[in-house]
């Protein structure tokens, strides 16, 4: 096994900054320093990633009702490819499998074919489209919500 050169930690206000300079190199329309402030209230699970002192990706995920929602994972776009975001989204895939929710779900652009691989390649599946969902350079984007089941994976199933 490959030791790996970084580490998940929970997310803080204090690494806001360094949050939002990572969204807005890998997003043409980033998510607002609002919005991740918020998602620091009870109910969510935000997570950074740390190479030495360096913030490289962060995530939130929230969780109810048997329910997960990946709001967001991104990491560096110059750490891109290496890894990481699988790792980053198992991360996640654990934390819904802990909360016991029965499916994750997301939303990615159809554009965003790297992710979109990773996802497949996690065993995500793709459920349905919103038209016109994202903002994009000169109009919308469409939606791709997908789904991981973690039916039979739990320790809580028979």
């Amino acid at each position: 096994m490959v030791e790996r050169d970084y580490r998940f930690r929970p997310m803080v206000e204090a690494d806001l900054d360094a949050v939002m300079a990572v969204e807005v190199r890998a997003f043409s329309h980033p998510w607002t320093r609002g919005i991740f402030a918020g998602c620091l209230k009870p109910g969510y699970s935000c997570w950074v990633i740390e190479k030495g002192s360096r913030l490289i990706g962060h995530g939130v995920l929230s969780a109810a009702a048997g329910e997960a929602h990946l709001l967001n994972i991104t990491v560096s776009p110059e750490t891109q490819g290496l890894g990481i975001g699988r790792d980053f989204l198992q991360h996640f895939l654990d934390i819904a499998l802990g909360v016991k929710a029965e499916t994750l779900f997301l939303e990615v652009r159809p554009s965003n074919l790297a992710a979109i691989r990773l996802y497949e390649s996690m065993g995500f599946n793709e459920l349905g489209r919103r038209k016109n969902y994202y903002p994009a350079v000169g109009g919308r984007e469409d939606c791709l919500i997908m789904a991981y089941s973690f039916e039979g994976a739990g320790p809580w199933e028979e």
